[in-house]
Protein backbone atom coordinates (compact mmCIF):
# COMPACT_ATOMS: atom_id res chain seq x y z
CA UNK A 1 0.00 0.00 0.00
CA UNK A 2 0.68 3.39 -0.95
CA UNK A 3 2.15 5.68 1.98
CA UNK A 4 2.41 9.10 2.79
CA UNK A 5 3.94 11.41 4.83
CA UNK A 6 2.83 13.72 7.77
CA UNK A 7 4.23 15.57 10.99
CA UNK A 8 2.53 15.15 13.78
CA UNK A 9 3.58 17.21 16.84
CA UNK A 10 7.00 17.92 15.45
CA UNK A 11 6.83 14.06 14.44
CA UNK A 12 7.69 12.89 11.00
CA UNK A 13 5.06 10.35 10.64
CA UNK A 14 4.44 7.71 7.88
CA UNK A 15 0.83 6.37 7.23
CA UNK A 16 -1.17 4.46 4.44
CA UNK A 17 -3.17 6.58 1.76
CA UNK A 18 -6.15 5.24 3.16
CA UNK A 19 -5.70 6.07 6.90
CA UNK A 20 -7.11 9.10 9.51
CA UNK A 21 -5.42 11.34 11.30
CA UNK A 22 -6.19 9.65 14.48
CA UNK A 23 -4.83 6.58 12.92
CA UNK A 24 -1.64 7.65 12.17
CA UNK A 25 -1.30 9.43 15.21
CA UNK A 26 -2.52 5.63 17.24
CA UNK A 27 -0.03 4.25 15.45
CA UNK A 28 2.53 6.52 16.16
CA UNK A 29 2.15 6.35 19.69
CA UNK A 30 1.01 9.96 20.13
CA UNK A 31 -2.85 9.81 21.97
CA UNK A 32 -5.94 11.77 20.72
CA UNK A 33 -8.66 11.48 23.43
CA UNK A 34 -11.49 10.09 21.22
CA UNK A 35 -15.44 9.71 22.74
CA UNK A 36 -17.17 8.24 19.48
CA UNK A 37 -14.25 5.88 17.96
CA UNK A 38 -14.99 2.90 17.45
CA UNK A 39 -12.56 0.47 15.18
CA UNK A 40 -14.18 -1.39 12.17
CA UNK A 41 -17.35 0.89 11.77
CA UNK A 42 -17.33 4.18 9.48
CA UNK A 43 -15.81 7.55 11.94
CA UNK A 44 -18.75 9.84 12.52
CA UNK A 45 -17.03 12.53 14.58
CA UNK A 46 -19.90 13.08 16.63
CA UNK A 47 -18.59 13.62 20.27
CA UNK A 48 -15.48 16.29 18.61
CA UNK A 49 -13.46 15.12 21.58
CA UNK A 50 -10.22 14.05 18.97
CA UNK A 51 -10.29 17.75 17.31
CA UNK A 52 -6.75 18.93 16.15
CA UNK A 53 -5.59 21.68 14.77
CA UNK A 54 -3.78 21.15 10.88
CA UNK A 55 -1.74 24.11 9.45
CA UNK A 56 -3.11 25.88 6.58
CA UNK A 57 -6.94 25.07 7.77
CA UNK A 58 -8.81 27.94 9.42
CA UNK A 59 -10.77 25.63 11.90
CA UNK A 60 -10.40 22.86 14.35
CA UNK A 61 -11.06 19.53 12.81
CA UNK A 62 -11.91 15.88 14.22
CA UNK A 63 -8.95 13.96 13.79
CA UNK A 64 -11.38 10.28 13.34
CA UNK A 65 -12.81 11.80 10.11
CA UNK A 66 -9.84 13.71 8.45
CA UNK A 67 -7.78 11.52 6.11
CA UNK A 68 -4.12 11.84 6.02
CA UNK A 69 -2.20 13.85 3.44
CA UNK A 70 1.16 14.05 2.00
CA UNK A 71 3.38 16.50 3.99
CA UNK A 72 0.28 17.94 6.05
CA UNK A 73 1.33 19.11 9.69
CA UNK A 74 -0.81 19.08 12.70
CA UNK A 75 -1.04 19.49 16.40
CA UNK A 76 -2.78 17.61 18.55
CA UNK A 77 -2.29 19.86 21.64
CA UNK A 78 -2.31 23.52 20.83
CA UNK A 79 -3.90 25.63 23.98
CA UNK A 80 -6.84 25.95 21.34
CA UNK A 81 -7.37 22.31 20.94
CA UNK A 82 -7.03 21.93 25.12
CA UNK A 83 -9.76 24.59 25.26
CA UNK A 84 -11.71 23.28 22.78
CA UNK A 85 -11.90 19.80 23.96
CA UNK A 86 -12.43 20.57 27.80
CA UNK A 87 -15.21 22.51 26.62
CA UNK A 88 -16.69 19.91 24.74
CA UNK A 89 -16.31 17.57 27.91
CA UNK A 90 -17.72 20.44 30.58
CA UNK A 91 -20.96 19.97 28.22
CA UNK A 92 -21.20 16.35 27.75
CA UNK A 93 -21.06 16.73 31.88
CA UNK A 94 -23.38 19.36 32.24
CA UNK A 95 -26.35 17.07 30.67
CA UNK A 96 -24.56 13.47 32.75
CA UNK A 97 -25.94 12.09 35.91
CA UNK A 98 -23.00 12.26 38.88
CA UNK A 99 -23.86 8.58 39.78
CA UNK A 100 -20.05 7.59 39.17
CA UNK A 101 -19.70 5.98 42.62
CA UNK A 102 -22.25 3.41 42.23
CA UNK A 103 -22.57 3.39 38.57
CA UNK A 104 -21.68 -0.02 36.83
CA UNK A 105 -18.23 1.59 34.79
CA UNK A 106 -17.25 3.21 38.00
CA UNK A 107 -13.71 3.12 37.39
CA UNK A 108 -13.83 2.47 33.78
CA UNK A 109 -15.70 4.93 32.19
CA UNK A 110 -13.72 6.18 29.07
CA UNK A 111 -16.02 9.77 29.56
CA UNK A 112 -14.57 9.92 33.14
CA UNK A 113 -11.45 9.20 32.12
CA UNK A 114 -10.70 11.68 29.27
CA UNK A 115 -12.52 14.61 31.98
CA UNK A 116 -9.43 13.67 34.01
CA UNK A 117 -6.97 13.68 31.09
CA UNK A 118 -8.28 17.25 30.18
CA UNK A 119 -8.06 18.54 33.76
CA UNK A 120 -11.85 18.97 34.29
CA UNK A 121 -12.50 20.06 37.58
CA UNK A 122 -15.67 21.94 37.89
CA UNK A 123 -18.66 21.98 35.70
CA UNK A 124 -19.78 25.57 34.33
CA UNK A 125 -22.76 24.97 32.82
CA UNK A 126 -26.56 24.07 34.25
CA UNK A 127 -29.59 24.17 32.20
CA UNK A 128 -32.27 21.27 31.88
CA UNK A 129 -31.16 17.67 32.19
CA UNK A 130 -32.30 15.58 29.28
CA UNK A 131 -35.81 13.16 30.00
CA UNK A 132 -34.47 9.90 29.03
CA UNK A 133 -35.60 6.50 29.25
CA UNK A 134 -34.69 3.42 31.89
CA UNK A 135 -35.18 -0.05 30.07
CA UNK A 136 -34.46 -3.64 31.74
CA UNK A 137 -37.36 -5.37 30.62
CA UNK A 138 -35.32 -7.91 28.79
CA UNK A 139 -33.21 -10.81 30.26
CA UNK A 140 -29.81 -9.78 29.01
CA UNK A 141 -29.28 -5.78 28.21
CA UNK A 142 -30.04 -2.45 30.11
CA UNK A 143 -30.13 0.58 28.62
CA UNK A 144 -29.74 3.71 31.60
CA UNK A 145 -29.91 6.52 28.38
CA UNK A 146 -29.63 9.50 31.26
CA UNK A 147 -26.21 8.11 31.04
CA UNK A 148 -25.82 8.10 27.39
CA UNK A 149 -23.42 10.90 25.84
CA UNK A 150 -24.69 10.30 21.91
CA UNK A 151 -21.67 8.73 20.70
CA UNK A 152 -23.60 6.32 18.28
CA UNK A 153 -20.82 3.73 19.15
CA UNK A 154 -23.55 1.30 20.07
CA UNK A 155 -25.83 2.66 16.37
CA UNK A 156 -22.24 1.99 14.57
CA UNK A 157 -22.27 -1.57 15.59
CA UNK A 158 -25.50 -2.51 15.25
CA UNK A 159 -25.60 -1.38 12.24
CA UNK A 160 -22.66 -1.76 10.02
CA UNK A 161 -20.91 -4.66 12.39
CA UNK A 162 -23.92 -6.63 13.18
CA UNK A 163 -26.17 -5.36 10.60
CA UNK A 164 -29.13 -5.52 12.96
CA UNK A 165 -29.76 -2.08 13.11
CA UNK A 166 -32.09 -2.54 16.69
CA UNK A 167 -30.97 1.03 17.37
CA UNK A 168 -31.14 4.50 16.00
CA UNK A 169 -31.35 7.98 16.86
CA UNK A 170 -34.84 9.11 17.20
CA UNK A 171 -35.73 13.15 17.68
CA UNK A 172 -33.70 16.24 16.92
CA UNK A 173 -31.81 18.55 19.38
CA UNK A 174 -32.07 18.15 22.68
CA UNK A 175 -34.64 15.74 22.65
CA UNK A 176 -32.80 13.24 20.69
CA UNK A 177 -32.83 9.73 21.73
CA UNK A 178 -30.84 6.56 21.19
CA UNK A 179 -32.60 3.44 21.28
CA UNK A 180 -35.32 1.03 19.02
CA UNK A 181 -37.61 3.07 16.87
CA UNK A 182 -40.43 4.81 17.97
CA UNK A 183 -39.59 4.45 21.49
CA UNK A 184 -39.75 0.84 21.58
CA UNK A 185 -37.55 -0.86 24.60
CA UNK A 186 -34.95 -3.46 23.48
CA UNK A 187 -36.90 -6.30 24.70
CA UNK A 188 -39.89 -5.18 21.71
CA UNK A 189 -37.55 -5.31 19.08
CA UNK A 190 -35.60 -7.53 16.21
CA UNK A 191 -32.43 -7.76 18.35
CA UNK A 192 -30.38 -10.63 19.28
CA UNK A 193 -29.45 -9.32 22.30
CA UNK A 194 -25.55 -10.03 21.07
CA UNK A 195 -24.17 -7.43 23.63
CA UNK A 196 -21.90 -6.07 20.99
CA UNK A 197 -23.56 -2.30 21.81
CA UNK A 198 -22.57 -2.92 25.59
CA UNK A 199 -19.27 -3.74 24.52
CA UNK A 200 -18.40 -0.50 22.94
CA UNK A 201 -20.25 1.82 24.90
CA UNK A 202 -17.88 4.37 26.49
CA UNK A 203 -20.00 5.08 29.92
CA UNK A 204 -22.40 3.04 32.01
CA UNK A 205 -25.46 3.80 29.24
CA UNK A 206 -25.71 0.30 28.05
CA UNK A 207 -24.77 -2.76 30.74
CA UNK A 208 -25.62 -6.03 30.89
CA UNK A 209 -28.57 -7.52 33.28
CA UNK A 210 -26.28 -8.12 36.66
CA UNK A 211 -27.22 -11.33 38.29
CA UNK A 212 -24.77 -10.92 40.91
CA UNK A 213 -27.00 -10.71 43.56
CA UNK A 214 -28.92 -13.88 42.65
CA UNK A 215 -25.55 -15.49 42.37
CA UNK A 216 -24.85 -14.43 45.90
CA UNK A 217 -28.30 -15.04 47.30
CA UNK A 218 -27.63 -19.00 46.29
CA UNK A 219 -24.34 -18.86 47.50
CA UNK A 220 -25.32 -17.88 51.19
CA UNK A 221 -28.83 -20.45 51.06
CA UNK A 222 -27.12 -23.71 53.21
CA UNK A 223 -30.16 -25.69 51.32
CA UNK A 224 -29.13 -25.23 47.82
CA UNK A 225 -26.61 -27.35 46.10
CA UNK A 226 -24.78 -24.33 43.73
CA UNK A 227 -22.56 -25.85 41.20
CA UNK A 228 -20.60 -23.60 38.15
CA UNK A 229 -19.86 -24.35 34.81
CA UNK A 230 -17.00 -22.33 33.19
CA UNK A 231 -17.46 -21.56 29.18
CA UNK A 232 -14.12 -22.27 27.12
CA UNK A 233 -13.29 -18.18 26.61
CA UNK A 234 -13.41 -16.80 29.85
CA UNK A 235 -9.76 -19.01 30.78
CA UNK A 236 -8.38 -16.78 28.12
CA UNK A 237 -10.04 -13.32 28.98
CA UNK A 238 -10.46 -13.39 32.96
CA UNK A 239 -7.21 -12.15 33.43
CA UNK A 240 -7.87 -9.08 31.34
CA UNK A 241 -9.82 -7.45 34.27
CA UNK A 242 -6.85 -8.30 36.67
CA UNK A 243 -4.46 -6.25 34.35
CA UNK A 244 -3.07 -9.57 32.42
CA UNK A 245 -2.36 -9.20 29.00
CA UNK A 246 -5.23 -10.91 26.65
CA UNK A 247 -4.80 -14.26 25.85
CA UNK A 248 -3.13 -15.08 28.94
CA UNK A 249 -4.64 -18.26 30.66
CA UNK A 250 -6.19 -18.76 33.88
CA UNK A 251 -7.51 -22.52 33.96
CA UNK A 252 -6.63 -23.81 37.38
CA UNK A 253 -6.71 -20.45 39.43
CA UNK A 254 -10.13 -19.45 37.83
CA UNK A 255 -11.55 -23.22 39.39
CA UNK A 256 -9.66 -22.13 42.46
CA UNK A 257 -11.63 -19.09 42.72
CA UNK A 258 -14.65 -20.22 42.10
CA UNK A 259 -14.19 -23.07 45.11
CA UNK A 260 -13.32 -19.92 47.18
CA UNK A 261 -16.21 -18.14 45.97
CA UNK A 262 -18.14 -20.71 47.76
CA UNK A 263 -19.81 -22.99 44.65
CA UNK A 264 -20.62 -26.88 45.74
CA UNK A 265 -18.61 -27.85 42.60
CA UNK A 266 -16.61 -26.32 39.81
CA UNK A 267 -17.71 -27.69 36.56
CA UNK A 268 -16.49 -27.28 33.02
CA UNK A 269 -18.62 -26.45 29.76
CA UNK A 270 -15.96 -27.75 27.81
CA UNK A 271 -17.32 -31.21 29.01
CA UNK A 272 -20.79 -30.12 27.43
CA UNK A 273 -18.79 -28.93 24.39
CA UNK A 274 -17.54 -32.88 23.94
CA UNK A 275 -20.80 -33.42 24.28
CA UNK A 276 -22.38 -31.15 22.17
CA UNK A 277 -19.59 -32.77 18.79
CA UNK A 278 -20.59 -35.96 19.59
CA UNK A 279 -24.72 -35.26 19.40
CA UNK A 280 -24.15 -32.65 16.26
CA UNK A 281 -21.71 -34.96 15.03
CA UNK A 282 -24.66 -37.71 15.13
CA UNK A 283 -27.06 -35.12 13.60
CA UNK A 284 -24.74 -34.36 10.56
CA UNK A 285 -23.96 -37.75 9.27
CA UNK A 286 -27.98 -38.76 10.02
CA UNK A 287 -29.10 -35.86 7.56
CA UNK A 288 -26.42 -37.28 5.01
CA UNK A 289 -27.91 -40.50 4.98
CA UNK A 290 -31.59 -39.65 5.34
CA UNK A 291 -31.49 -36.87 3.04
CA UNK A 292 -32.56 -34.66 5.81
CA UNK A 293 -32.46 -30.73 5.45
CA UNK A 294 -28.82 -28.99 4.03
CA UNK A 295 -26.61 -27.19 5.18
CA UNK A 296 -26.54 -28.09 9.01
CA UNK A 297 -25.95 -24.78 10.80
CA UNK A 298 -24.62 -24.97 14.08
CA UNK A 299 -26.69 -23.38 16.84
CA UNK A 300 -24.22 -23.03 19.87
CA UNK A 301 -24.51 -19.01 19.86
CA UNK A 302 -27.93 -17.67 21.58
CA UNK A 303 -27.32 -14.84 19.23
CA UNK A 304 -27.58 -16.34 16.43
CA UNK A 305 -30.12 -18.29 17.05
CA UNK A 306 -32.03 -15.59 17.86
CA UNK A 307 -30.91 -13.30 14.64
CA UNK A 308 -32.32 -16.83 12.97
CA UNK A 309 -35.47 -16.36 14.33
CA UNK A 310 -36.47 -12.69 13.46
CA UNK A 311 -34.61 -12.42 9.85
CA UNK A 312 -34.04 -15.73 8.23
CA UNK A 313 -37.11 -17.97 9.86
CA UNK A 314 -37.03 -19.92 6.72
CA UNK A 315 -33.33 -21.23 7.58
CA UNK A 316 -34.78 -22.84 10.77
CA UNK A 317 -34.99 -26.14 9.79
CA UNK A 318 -31.29 -26.04 8.66
CA UNK A 319 -30.48 -25.03 12.47
CA UNK A 320 -29.05 -28.30 14.57
CA UNK A 321 -31.41 -28.97 16.37
CA UNK A 322 -28.57 -29.37 19.66
CA UNK A 323 -28.85 -27.63 22.80
CA UNK A 324 -26.00 -24.87 23.32
CA UNK A 325 -23.07 -26.46 25.51
CA UNK A 326 -24.63 -24.65 28.35
CA UNK A 327 -28.13 -26.00 27.90
CA UNK A 328 -26.85 -29.78 27.58
CA UNK A 329 -24.66 -29.02 30.45
CA UNK A 330 -27.86 -27.94 32.56
CA UNK A 331 -29.90 -30.95 31.37
CA UNK A 332 -27.37 -33.47 32.49
CA UNK A 333 -26.45 -31.87 35.77
CA UNK A 334 -30.58 -31.66 36.52
CA UNK A 335 -30.87 -35.23 35.45
CA UNK A 336 -28.59 -37.44 34.94
CA UNK A 337 -26.46 -36.04 37.53
CA UNK A 338 -28.78 -35.05 39.67
CA UNK A 339 -30.13 -39.10 39.59
CA UNK A 340 -26.07 -40.18 40.43
CA UNK A 341 -26.19 -38.25 43.76
CA UNK A 342 -28.93 -38.36 44.89
CA UNK A 343 -30.10 -34.86 44.60
CA UNK A 344 -32.92 -33.09 44.07
CA UNK A 345 -33.06 -30.83 41.29
CA UNK A 346 -35.37 -28.23 42.75
CA UNK A 347 -32.54 -27.46 45.24
CA UNK A 348 -29.85 -27.61 42.60
CA UNK A 349 -28.47 -23.88 41.40
CA UNK A 350 -26.92 -24.40 38.09
CA UNK A 351 -24.32 -21.20 37.42
CA UNK A 352 -23.18 -20.13 33.81
CA UNK A 353 -20.01 -18.10 33.58
CA UNK A 354 -20.41 -16.89 29.99
CA UNK A 355 -18.67 -14.58 27.64
CA UNK A 356 -21.98 -13.80 26.08
CA UNK A 357 -24.74 -11.42 26.87
CA UNK A 358 -27.51 -13.59 25.12
CA UNK A 359 -26.64 -16.80 26.96
CA UNK A 360 -28.84 -14.52 29.97
CA UNK A 361 -31.64 -14.33 27.80
CA UNK A 362 -31.22 -18.28 26.35
CA UNK A 363 -31.64 -19.58 29.76
CA UNK A 364 -35.17 -18.91 30.32
CA UNK A 365 -36.26 -20.42 26.93
CA UNK A 366 -39.15 -22.66 28.32
CA UNK A 367 -37.77 -25.17 25.27
CA UNK A 368 -34.68 -25.97 26.79
CA UNK A 369 -36.23 -26.84 30.02
CA UNK A 370 -36.29 -30.26 30.72
CA UNK A 371 -37.48 -30.63 34.61
CA UNK A 372 -40.06 -27.80 34.12
CA UNK A 373 -38.09 -25.34 35.62
CA UNK A 374 -35.27 -23.74 33.41
CA UNK A 375 -32.01 -25.97 33.84
CA UNK A 376 -29.60 -23.05 34.36
CA UNK A 377 -30.19 -20.34 36.90
CA UNK A 378 -27.95 -17.79 36.42
CA UNK A 379 -25.55 -16.53 34.07
CA UNK A 380 -22.64 -14.24 34.91
CA UNK A 381 -20.38 -12.70 32.46
CA UNK A 382 -16.83 -12.65 32.22
CA UNK A 383 -16.72 -8.71 33.91
CA UNK A 384 -19.61 -10.01 36.58
CA UNK A 385 -17.39 -12.62 37.48
CA UNK A 386 -14.26 -10.16 37.98
CA UNK A 387 -16.70 -7.94 40.30
CA UNK A 388 -17.34 -11.05 41.88
CA UNK A 389 -14.16 -11.87 42.72
CA UNK A 390 -13.09 -8.37 43.69
CA UNK A 391 -15.92 -8.23 46.30
CA UNK A 392 -14.28 -10.95 47.78
CA UNK A 393 -10.44 -10.00 48.03
CA UNK A 394 -9.69 -12.56 45.47
CA UNK A 395 -6.58 -12.08 43.38
CA UNK A 396 -7.27 -14.48 40.64
CA UNK A 397 -3.71 -14.78 39.12
CA UNK A 398 -2.25 -14.76 42.34
CA UNK A 399 -3.82 -18.15 43.26
CA UNK A 400 -2.72 -21.63 43.04
CA UNK A 401 -4.16 -24.04 40.52
CA UNK A 402 -6.67 -26.30 41.34
CA UNK A 403 -8.33 -29.21 39.24
CA UNK A 404 -11.94 -29.06 37.85
CA UNK A 405 -14.67 -31.45 39.48
CA UNK A 406 -15.39 -35.02 38.04
CA UNK A 407 -16.76 -36.21 36.05
CA UNK A 408 -18.33 -33.19 34.26
CA UNK A 409 -15.16 -31.65 34.25
CA UNK A 410 -13.32 -33.89 32.14
CA UNK A 411 -12.72 -32.76 28.81
CA UNK A 412 -10.63 -32.41 25.70
CA UNK A 413 -8.60 -30.01 23.36
CA UNK A 414 -11.46 -29.91 21.04
CA UNK A 415 -13.95 -28.64 23.32
CA UNK A 416 -11.57 -26.15 24.49
CA UNK A 417 -11.52 -24.43 20.67
CA UNK A 418 -15.33 -23.74 21.15
CA UNK A 419 -14.23 -20.34 22.34
CA UNK A 420 -13.21 -19.13 19.08
CA UNK A 421 -14.67 -18.54 15.87
CA UNK A 422 -14.12 -22.00 13.31
CA UNK A 423 -13.67 -23.53 16.76
CA UNK A 424 -17.02 -25.71 16.76
CA UNK A 425 -16.64 -26.61 12.82
CA UNK A 426 -12.90 -28.00 13.55
CA UNK A 427 -13.85 -29.97 16.56
CA UNK A 428 -16.83 -31.49 14.86
CA UNK A 429 -14.27 -32.59 12.16
CA UNK A 430 -12.13 -34.12 14.23
CA UNK A 431 -14.61 -36.33 15.42
CA UNK A 432 -16.73 -36.94 11.87
CA UNK A 433 -13.88 -37.74 9.81
CA UNK A 434 -12.76 -40.80 12.05
CA UNK A 435 -16.47 -41.70 12.46
CA UNK A 436 -16.86 -41.52 8.91
CA UNK A 437 -13.54 -43.06 7.55
CA UNK A 438 -12.85 -45.17 10.73
CA UNK A 439 -9.32 -44.00 10.35
CA UNK A 440 -7.56 -42.47 12.83
CA UNK A 441 -6.64 -38.28 11.84
CA UNK A 442 -2.92 -38.05 11.09
CA UNK A 443 -3.18 -34.10 10.78
CA UNK A 444 -5.90 -33.19 13.86
CA UNK A 445 -5.41 -29.38 13.05
CA UNK A 446 -7.68 -28.26 10.33
CA UNK A 447 -6.16 -25.11 9.74
CA UNK A 448 -8.48 -24.14 6.75
CA UNK A 449 -11.20 -22.99 8.84
CA UNK A 450 -9.41 -21.03 11.62
CA UNK A 451 -8.93 -17.20 10.94
CA UNK A 452 -10.67 -14.11 11.94
CA UNK A 453 -11.56 -13.54 7.99
CA UNK A 454 -15.12 -12.83 8.02
CA UNK A 455 -16.42 -15.44 5.98
CA UNK A 456 -14.17 -19.04 5.61
CA UNK A 457 -15.09 -21.50 2.95
CA UNK A 458 -13.58 -25.03 2.69
CA UNK A 459 -13.71 -28.45 1.48
CA UNK A 460 -12.88 -31.80 3.03
CA UNK A 461 -12.72 -34.79 1.97
CA UNK A 462 -14.57 -37.45 3.77
CA UNK A 463 -14.36 -41.28 2.39
CA UNK A 464 -14.15 -40.04 -1.09
CA UNK A 465 -17.16 -37.39 -0.76
CA UNK A 466 -16.24 -33.72 -1.06
CA UNK A 467 -17.82 -31.88 2.16
CA UNK A 468 -18.29 -28.22 1.62
CA UNK A 469 -17.80 -25.86 4.62
CA UNK A 470 -18.69 -22.19 5.61
CA UNK A 471 -17.85 -20.31 8.58
CA UNK A 472 -18.83 -16.88 9.65
CA UNK A 473 -18.93 -14.49 12.86
CA UNK A 474 -20.19 -11.41 13.35
CA UNK A 475 -23.92 -11.61 12.37
CA UNK A 476 -22.95 -8.25 9.52
CA UNK A 477 -21.06 -11.48 7.98
CA UNK A 478 -23.32 -14.08 9.11
CA UNK A 479 -26.30 -12.38 6.82
CA UNK A 480 -23.92 -12.08 3.56
CA UNK A 481 -23.13 -16.08 3.87
CA UNK A 482 -27.14 -16.59 4.63
CA UNK A 483 -28.21 -14.87 1.52
CA UNK A 484 -25.86 -17.15 -0.49
CA UNK A 485 -27.65 -20.21 1.06
CA UNK A 486 -31.13 -18.68 0.56
CA UNK A 487 -30.27 -18.07 -3.02
CA UNK A 488 -29.12 -21.63 -3.34
CA UNK A 489 -25.56 -20.70 -4.11
CA UNK A 490 -22.46 -22.42 -2.05
CA UNK A 491 -23.41 -26.56 -1.92
CA UNK A 492 -22.92 -26.39 1.69
CA UNK A 493 -23.09 -29.38 3.52
CA UNK A 494 -22.30 -28.09 7.05
CA UNK A 495 -21.87 -24.73 8.67
CA UNK A 496 -20.70 -22.72 11.77
CA UNK A 497 -22.08 -19.06 12.78
CA UNK A 498 -21.17 -17.10 15.43
CA UNK A 499 -22.63 -13.77 16.69
CA UNK A 500 -20.02 -12.11 18.31
CA UNK A 501 -16.63 -11.37 15.95
CA UNK A 502 -14.12 -13.38 17.03
CA UNK A 503 -16.50 -15.91 18.44
CA UNK A 504 -16.61 -16.17 22.13
CA UNK A 505 -13.62 -14.53 22.90
CA UNK A 506 -15.02 -11.30 21.41
CA UNK A 507 -18.09 -11.61 23.14
CA UNK A 508 -20.43 -8.76 25.12
CA UNK A 509 -19.68 -9.77 27.75
CA UNK A 510 -16.19 -9.94 27.93
CA UNK A 511 -13.07 -7.30 28.80
CA UNK A 512 -13.41 -4.07 27.12
CA UNK A 513 -12.02 -2.55 25.05
CA UNK A 514 -12.15 -5.36 22.66
CA UNK A 515 -10.15 -5.38 19.08
CA UNK A 516 -8.85 -7.14 16.37
CA UNK A 517 -5.39 -7.66 18.26
CA UNK A 518 -6.82 -8.57 21.05
CA UNK A 519 -9.21 -11.64 19.67
CA UNK A 520 -6.19 -12.79 17.79
CA UNK A 521 -3.92 -13.11 21.26
CA UNK A 522 -7.01 -14.82 23.22
CA UNK A 523 -7.75 -17.28 19.92
CA UNK A 524 -4.27 -18.65 19.90
CA UNK A 525 -4.35 -19.29 23.72
CA UNK A 526 -7.06 -21.75 23.30
CA UNK A 527 -5.29 -23.16 20.26
CA UNK A 528 -2.02 -23.83 22.73
CA UNK A 529 -4.60 -24.53 25.59
CA UNK A 530 -5.64 -27.50 22.93
CA UNK A 531 -2.24 -28.53 21.81
CA UNK A 532 -1.20 -29.03 25.35
CA UNK A 533 -4.03 -31.64 26.45
CA UNK A 534 -3.67 -34.95 26.00
CA UNK A 535 -6.92 -35.66 24.20
CA UNK A 536 -7.98 -33.62 21.38
CA UNK A 537 -10.89 -35.16 19.81
CA UNK A 538 -14.27 -34.91 21.73
CA UNK A 539 -15.11 -38.59 21.41
CA UNK A 540 -12.02 -39.97 23.24
CA UNK A 541 -13.84 -38.28 26.46
CA UNK A 542 -14.07 -40.98 28.72
CA UNK A 543 -16.46 -39.27 30.82
CA UNK A 544 -18.21 -38.82 27.98
CA UNK A 545 -18.15 -42.31 26.68
CA UNK A 546 -19.33 -43.15 30.64
CA UNK A 547 -22.29 -41.02 30.41
CA UNK A 548 -23.24 -42.89 27.13
CA UNK A 549 -23.78 -46.25 28.78
CA UNK A 550 -26.93 -44.36 30.70
CA UNK A 551 -27.88 -42.31 27.32
CA UNK A 552 -28.13 -45.25 25.11
CA UNK A 553 -26.67 -44.12 21.61
CA UNK A 554 -25.83 -40.63 20.75
CA UNK A 555 -28.99 -39.33 18.88
CA UNK A 556 -31.38 -41.86 20.52
CA UNK A 557 -34.71 -41.25 22.69
CA UNK A 558 -33.04 -40.26 26.02
CA UNK A 559 -30.36 -38.22 24.59
CA UNK A 560 -33.19 -36.37 22.20
CA UNK A 561 -35.14 -35.99 25.37
CA UNK A 562 -32.23 -34.21 27.18
CA UNK A 563 -29.96 -32.79 24.73
CA UNK A 564 -32.02 -31.47 21.83
CA UNK A 565 -34.74 -29.12 21.13
CA UNK A 566 -36.65 -26.79 18.53
CA UNK A 567 -36.99 -23.51 17.43
CA UNK A 568 -39.83 -20.73 16.11
CA UNK A 569 -40.00 -18.28 14.13
CA UNK A 570 -39.77 -14.52 15.22
CA UNK A 571 -40.53 -12.31 12.16
CA UNK A 572 -43.23 -10.41 13.38
CA UNK A 573 -39.94 -8.71 15.14
CA UNK A 574 -40.80 -8.88 18.82
CA UNK A 575 -39.61 -11.48 21.23
CA UNK A 576 -42.66 -13.63 21.34
CA UNK A 577 -42.90 -16.48 19.47
CA UNK A 578 -45.27 -16.48 16.41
Amino acid sequence: MEKIHLTIDGQRVEAARDQTVLEAAQAAGINIPTLCYCPNTKPTGACRVCLVEVEGMRNLVTSCTLPVAEGMVVKTSTPRVREARRGIVELLLSDHPAECLTCSRSGSCELQNVAQDLAVREIPYSGAMGDRPFDDNNPSIVREMSKCIFCRRCIDVCSQVQEVSALGAIGRGFETQIGPAFGDELGQVACALCGQCVLVCPTGALSEKDSTREVWKALADPEKFVVVQVAPAIRTTIGEEFGLEPGTPLVGELVEGLRRLGFDKVFDTDFAADLTIIEEGTELLQRLETGGTLPLITSCSPGWVKYCEHFFPELIPNLSTCKSPQEMFGAVMKNWYAKKHNLDPEKIFVVSIMPCTAKKFEIARPELATTGAPDVDAVLTTRELAKMFKEAGIQLPKLPKSEFDQPLGESTGAAVIFGTTGGVMEAALRTVYEKVTGETLKEIEFTQVRGLDGIREAEVDLAGKKVRLAVAHGLGNARKLLERIVKGEGDYTFVEIMACPGGCIGGGGGPRPTDQERRKKRAEALYQLDRDLPLRKSHENPAIQALYKDLGEPGGELAHKLLHTHYQSRACGCNCQE
